[in-house]
């Protein structure tokens, strides 16, 4: 009797390990076809084109002493964005920023210049119209699988020098609902016009 019993016992359990097995290869199938078709990022950002405006300028101070009027200097990015929706649903663009990595390690970070605010910046250094392309604006809806493109101006308060001998200079993208993405402005996008700004007030 218990030999007869060790036969029934022995197919019982073969026909459990037939629906084990077939759940598993489901299983790896499904996560197979998941990754596969997953896109790996939110976003594409793509820089295409980058052009960089190095401002001096000069107070006069109230003092009639020579030497005591007051320099400021600052530098205007203006960065061509391209951003591609790699989702299956709408993104929109929350905010801009960027960190200047300078030659000995210090970070500066800024907020790109706000839409009302680059009529005023134009007005301040008008050489920088010329530069300058419609801009990438926040709050903008980009469709799945299509992209938008457009200029975001860039505030640093350095010289031309610290930027050309930089570490690294990022372009973050915040999105609403996904987070924040990043992209390298390399040294390769840029044009470097030949004219600095030297006003007196």
């Amino acid at each position: 009797m218990p030999v007869s019993d060790l036969k029934f016992a022995q197919p019982a359990r073969s026909n459990l390990l037939a629906p084990v097995l077939l759940a598993f290869l489901i299983l790896g199938i499904t996560l197979a076809l998941a990754v596969r078709f997953t896109p790996h990022k939110t976003a594409d950002l793509d820089i295409v084109h980058t052009a960089i405006y190095p401002a001096h300028t000069v107070f006069k101070g109230e003092s009639i002493l020579v030497g005591h009027d007051q320099a400021r200097d600052d530098l205007y990015v203006l960065t061509t964005l391209r951003v591609t929706d790699g989702l299956r649903l709408p993104l929109f663009l929350k905010d801009f920023t960027a960190t200047l990595t300078t030659g000995d390690g210090q970070e500066i970070t800024t907020s790109a210049v706000e839409k009302d605010d680059i009529a005023s910046v134009y007005s301040a250094f008008p050489a920088l119209k010329p530069l300058a392309s419609e801009p990438l604006l926040r709050e903008t809806m980009i469709t799945p699988g299509q992209s938008v493109q457009g200029m975001i101006l860039l505030h640093f308060p350095v010289t031309q020098g610290v930027w050309d001998h930089r570490r690294t200079a990022v372009l973050n993208v915040d999105l609403y609902h996904q987070g924040q993405q990043g992209v390298m402005i390399s040294r390769a996008s840029e044009a470097i016009p030949n004219s600095n700004s030297k006003l007196a007030n």
